[in-house]
């Protein structure tokens, strides 16, 4: 036990026996449980007394970056003091996640992160562990990935996509955000569900890659929304259908890939809210609530929708199992894939 928690508890029981007198030791114990444990209620209560910070691991302007601003503004309005967002990039969101980890574990300093930092794992060893050193409050947003291919190619469905890949094998090719990345991944599952052979070529970013399936350089593309909307409305792409179980709000006539043919493919990218290990369970519990308040707002609603987000409110209990999974099926991949990091 550290003297900044002893102190607070040797007052608490000192005050338990002036109350009661030197005698009476098995009251004295039980009255200083039971001020310890107001003094505990009192603490959640007035979480957040002074601002919170919320830290984000990728550069201002992206999806994740936007998703923390926004829900910072929720919390500011709704918890009365300001939630300030804090980026700390590189090392794909892991100099962020480490920096929570390692903070102290009173909720004053929380994380936003993405996909990728459940495939980072799997390919290196880290500092801190995910599930160890992190303490998960809530997912809150989902994103599809459009499988977009360049109008040229002959192949208007995910089945056709199929039998022309198994007919060249090697032949075609897909483009990523990079190397291990989420995209990565997304194409790698397909490989192997759909059982051809589709060549990966890492690019810079989520747009890079898009713009090259328009430009003709590669034949396909695991796209986000905010990339590939503007390309499909033009006829620069042809969309074949999206990479997750549920059907876009944005583009609900394509298909899942579930539906057109891969039984059980879910492959998006995601966002939660977490914060450092060791953190009280009732402010865990506050920014839970807090969390699902902001994420029922049309506010958000909209800001989400515009990046073609959907809001995916859960309990802390919901993503630790999701962050499991995650780190279970990503490991797998990345082992049958044979990918190795950048």
């Amino acid at each position: 036990m550290n003297m900044t928690t002893k102190r607070p508890m040797q007052r608490i029981f000192y005050m338990a026996q002036r109350r009661v007198g030197a005698t009476g030791r098995p009251v004295v114990l039980f009255t200083a449980l039971m001020l310890m444990s107001h003094a505990a209620n009192v603490s959640a209560q007035v979480y957040p007394s002074k601002p919170v910070r919320v830290v984000v691991g990728f550069a201002g302007g992206g999806s994740t970056d936007i998703i923390a601003r926004l829900m910072a503004q929720r919390f500011t309005e709704n918890l009365g003091q300001p939630f300030v967002v804090e980026n700390r990039t590189g090392a794909t969101g892991a100099i962020a996640d480490e920096h929570v980890a390692r903070s102290a574990p009173d909720g004053y300093t929380l994380l936003v992160n993405a996909g990728s930092a459940a495939v980072i794992p799997a390919l290196r060893k880290l500092p801190y562990e995910l599930l160890r050193d992190l303490a998960p409050v809530s997912l809150l947003a989902t994103v599809p990935f459009i499988v977009v291919v360049h109008p040229s190619l002959p192949a208007r469905t995910i089945t056709e996509l199929i039998t022309l890949a198994r007919k060249q094998p090697g032949k075609l090719s897909y483009g990523s955000s990079g190397i291990a990345g989420t995209h990565h991944l997304a194409g790698e599952l397909f490989n192997q569900m759909a059982k051809v052979d589709i060549v990966h070529v890492p690019f810079k970013g989520a747009a890079e890659n898009v713009v090259a399936t328009a430009a003709g350089q590669i034949e396909m593309s695991y796209a986000t929304p905010p990339a590939a909307l503007p390309l499909l409305r033009t006829g620069r792409l042809r969309a074949l259908a999206i990479t997750a179980m549920k059907r876009s709000s944005l583009l609900p006539e394509l298909p899942t890939l579930h539906e057109a043919g891969l039984a059980g493919y879910d492959r998006p990218n995601w966002n939660g809210l977490l914060t450092t290990a060791a953190t009280p369970r009732d402010i865990i519990a506050r920014l839970n609530a807090a969390a699902k308040s902001a994420l029922n707002s049309q506010a958000i609603q909209d800001g989400f929708a515009a990046q073609g987000l959907e809001v995916a409110p859960s309990s802390s209990e919901e993503f630790v199992a999701f962050i499991k999974k995650q780190l279970s099926e990503n490991a797998k991949l990345v082992r049958l894939a044979g990918i190795k990091a950048d």
